[in-house]
């Protein structure tokens, strides 16, 4: 099983095939628009601009695990996240990324490389890199700046 294998949520309730991202690189975010992380969505719009000509892409999955800090529609988030951050990267519909109905992409990123991927998710904007083939090539911690991972996705794009 590999990440094209997965269907996606969108906002509307519609789902998305994985595939329509084969031969691109992704950086897959679960998000919150009350997190002390949440002005990420920021440094996240400015790698989307930067990078998005040359083949990346930034999918963003609000999650209301942690703190209640995704609260209202998915319309909601992704209005918020329109208005307040102008971001243009597509937005998903809310998901779980640990527990009872984790959502089965997470499992797959969590559980990717093997090792401390398999841990749980601590918090929101935890980030997951992943080159043109959907290999899993790194996880960055909440804390780690978008435009820390900037390199990172220079070197898959070239």
């Amino acid at each position: 099983m590999g990440i094209y294998d997965f269907t996606i949520e969108q906002t509307d309730g519609s789902t998305k095939a994985m595939t329509d991202y084969q031969d691109t690189v992704l950086l897959i975010v679960n998000t919150a628009t009350g997190c002390g992380f949440t002005p990420q969505y920021e440094g996240l719009q400015k790698l989307y601009e930067a990078y998005q000509e040359k083949g990346f892409e930034v999918l963003d999955f609000p999650c209301n695990q942690f703190g209640n800090q995704a609260p209202g529609s998915n319309e909601d988030v992704a209005t918020f996240c329109q208005l307040n951050y102008q971001t243009t990267f597509q937005t998903f519909g809310k998901i779980d990324v640990n527990g009872e109905n984790e959502n089965p992409l997470y499992t797959y990123l969590k559980t990717a490389q093997g090792g401390l991927l398999n841990k749980d998710i601590k918090w929101n904007f935890t980030k997951f890199l992943i080159d043109r083939q959907g290999k899993v090539v790194k996880r960055y911690a909440p804390q780690t700046k978008p435009e820390e991972i900037a390199e990172d996705i220079e070197a898959l794009l070239s």
